[in-house]
């Protein structure tokens, strides 16, 4: 999954980027000065605390505030004027002290855990926003920013009651509304603003010189957003904004380039911070090389011992892994073939999850899709697409998307490390089911608090589950199945210490590369972007899956050893996902306190 910074380094930002899925509230969410009733059971006071949340939200990034469904912020544009992070900073620590206050009055220890849930989002927000005004230039990709937004409230899967906001939005930021300046000249002035500041580190420029190229993918696609939502009123201002997006292109080309430092790396302090930011609080970089790299060695004897036996049942005269891979990859899926094709994988995984007592698994069956160019541009790994998360009483569950898939030259398809037979078991357990879509589909149908939903939210939590969702499915797959499940499994050891190791300088960006395209198995192309992944793109994210994994198995280690014959892993991966968004240290607690007891007396 690929993410871009936002305007606002808020917790929530972070999660709608990476294309997560939460559930809908219905008690009127966006309401920011939601009062708390002390008649309501904890989760609806809980969703009146988080109400307060939102409304900051909504108030200085309304489109990711309109992404997960306050549809009050659907006409609304990001604040880019003087003073921004200064303003939302003192926002956040107003709420911080109302919460805290909140907190002494509150009894019920649920509703105390999450309001500590959402007062350490809020101290996380403010220490990034100090650290990044403190070291970094202001510098934001504008055009994918707008691109993102729009294809949220018009794309594939939205509200089409909530299309005519767009048009305003629109005109907002093309500074044609009253009051309105254009978007553009705004996040301009912030970022001349930070030139005036000594010391400060430009954005890199590999990052930079890719937002420019990708420029003209993301003004283009704006036009077939609003023709598919068969809006009027659209064209002129439209025009005006394309204008205004390819001047602003020339700005980031004439003064944002020249400032931009040439290599990757930034300050420790940044790293670390971006480190807890993703779910690994207390983590040091040197822990996870360490940890990582044992695990490593260790997937890469069990890839050892289970190659030959893909081997010979392929056929394949040679029996090493990284050769047994290479032949596995020759058997492609044609670009039209694939969503059909992964379809029938998350269906044969449904079959085996029900077959096993793995987890329960929904009637309904799960969406998948093929994004289209724009949307591949934005994100160019498979990724969840999130539905309405707050707003509305119709439940809209997430879907898996695929990269767009496009033919060569020469009639054939292009291939990826996504493309071929084998690979489509480990990334539809992962992004499908059991994993992602799920993941957040359990709380669409049990429901829990809005805080365990957006506020709790981490790389750690998700996307450990996830990897941990393929290490489950892995041993019912078949043998190639497994094999690429295990390769998978070391990308993400790889990636767990090769992050830090890249940040800390202890490794090239080209001995990195090297590592993963030569003993990792992956392609140059998903190893190019992982590079940049780990160096400017999302320092530290990447870390998390190999963590969060690493922590999920565990806590089930310790479960087994206490329950003994009467583990059920059904019942424990039900109430995992029943859960919420819990981090690490909460889901042990919930396991040990409420899970063990329950199943203990069984």
């Amino acid at each position: 999954m690929n993410i871009r910074k936002p305007l606002l380094t808020t917790g929530l930002a972070l999660s709608l980027a990476l294309g997560t899925a939460l559930v809908p509230l219905t008690q009127g969410a966006h309401a920011a000065n939601a009062e708390v009733d002390a008649s309501q059971s904890w989760i609806e006071k809980s969703n009146a605390y988080s109400a307060k949340l939102l409304g900051l939200m909504a108030k200085y990034a309304p489109e990711y505030a309109s992404m997960i469904g306050v549809a009050a912020a659907d006409t609304e544009v990001m604040d880019v004027q003087p003073k921004v992070l200064e303003r939302y900073t003192a926002d956040a620590k107003k709420l911080i002290s109302e919460l805290k206050a909140a907190r002494t009055q509150e009894k019920d220890p649920a509703l105390v855990q999450d309001i500590d849930i959402m007062i350490a989002s809020l101290e996380r927000d403010v220490k990034t926003n100090a650290l990044t005004k403190a070291n970094l230039l202001t510098y934001n990709n504008v055009p994918q920013d707008i691109y993102s937004g729009f294809q949220a409230l018009l794309g594939s899967g939205s509200d089409a009651s909530r299309h005519e906001s767009a048009v305003v939005r629109l005109r907002k930021y093309a500074g044609l509304e009253e009051g309105y300046q254009p978007i553009t000249e705004l996040a301009t002035a912030r970022s001349r603003e930070s030139f005036a500041v000594e010391g400060l580190a430009g954005p890199f420029k590999d990052e930079v010189e890719q937002d420019l190229e990708h420029l003209p993918v993301f003004i283009e696609g704006l036009a077939p957003l609003f023709e598919g939502a068969g809006l009027t009123g659209w064209q002129e201002p439209l025009e005006k904004l394309k204008a205004q997006l390819t001047a602003y292109g020339e700005f980031v080309r004439g003064e944002i380039v020249p400032r931009a430092r040439s290599e990757a790396r930034l300050p420790r302090p940044l790293y670390e911070n971006d480190l807890a930011k993703w779910g690994l609080e207390g983590v040091t970089p040197e822990t996870l090389i360490q940890m990582a790299s044992l695990g490593y060695a260790s997937i890469k004897f069990e890839m050892e011992a289970l190659a030959p036996l893909v081997a010979a049942e392929k056929g394949y005269a040679e029996t090493d892994y990284k050769s047994v891979i290479r032949y596995l990859k020759e058997e492609g899926i044609p670009g039209d073939e694939l969503e059909a094709y992964y379809a029938k994988t998350i269906a044969d995984l449904e079959d085996i999850a029900r077959k096993h007592a793995i987890i329960s698994v929904p009637v309904r069956d799960a969406q998948i899709r093929i994004m289209d160019e724009a949307e591949t541009a934005a994100n160019p790994a498979p990724n969840v697409q999130p539905p309405r998360f707050v707003g509305g009483d119709e439940k809209i569950y997430p879907t898996f998307r695929l990269p767009l898939v496009k033919k060569n030259g020469d009639g054939t398809w292009q291939t990826t490390d996504d493309t071929y037979k084998a690979s489509t078991w480990t990334l539809a357990a992962h992004e499908a089911r059991p994993g992602h879509e799920m993941q957040f589909s359990a709380m669409l149908d049990q429901g829990v608090s809005l805080a365990r939903q957006l506020y709790a939210f981490n790389s750690v939590n998700v996307e450990g589950w996830a990897l941990y969702a393929e290490a489950i499915s892995k041993p019912y797959m078949p043998l190639d199945g497994q094999l690429i499940s295990l390769q998978n499994r070391l990308v993400r050891a790889a990636r767990a210490f090769l992050d830090p190791m890249l940040n800390l300088g202890l490794i090239t960006p080209a001995d990195a590369k090297r590592l993963l395209i030569e003993d990792v198995m992956i392609d140059e192309g998903w190893a190019q972007d992982e590079i940049e992944r780990y160096t400017y793109r999302m320092p530290g994210q990447a870390t998390a899956y190999y963590y969060g994994y690493s922590r999920l198995m565990a806590l089930r280690a310790e479960v087994e050893l206490k329950l003994r014959d009467k583990f059920v892993q059904k019942d424990f991966h039900d109430f995992i996902l029943s859960q919420g968004l819990l981090p690490p240290s909460l889901m042990h607690k919930a396991v040990m306190e409420q899970f063990v007891p329950e199943a203990l007396a069984k």
